[in-house]
């Protein structure tokens, strides 16, 4: 069996122009609307591991031009719905790969 893994990333530019690379961890949708669950990707793995661990929630919107965009949330409230619902799915997610082992 194959057990390879590969990343599902994504680059997003900042107000200066700079890419910043990251990886989907999840993908959610509330109330018409996408949110992801994003956190930093590093190409070298000493700097992961020196990282803080946090992860980033970003709402899907469409630009002016028509195109996908991912854009950061001023809602607190919505902000902590959104990672409970988030480290839920990481939690059931993270059991499941768990359970499969055991088997």
């Amino acid at each position: 069996m194959n057990n390879e893994f590969e990343a599902d990333l994504v680059t997003l530019i900042d107000d200066e122009g700079n890419e910043h690379e990251f990886e989907i961890l999840d993908k959610i949708e509330v109330d018409d609307s996408v949110y992801y669950a994003l956190y930093p990707f590093f190409e070298n793995a000493e700097d992961s591991v020196n990282d803080s661990g946090e992860y980033y929630i970003m709402e899907s919107v469409i630009g002016e031009d028509g195109q996908e965009e991912m854009a950061e949330l001023d809602d607190e409230a919505l902000l902590d719905s959104l990672a409970e619902l988030f480290e839920k799915r990481f939690a059931e997610m993270f059991d499941y790969e768990e359970n499969d082992d055991e088997e």
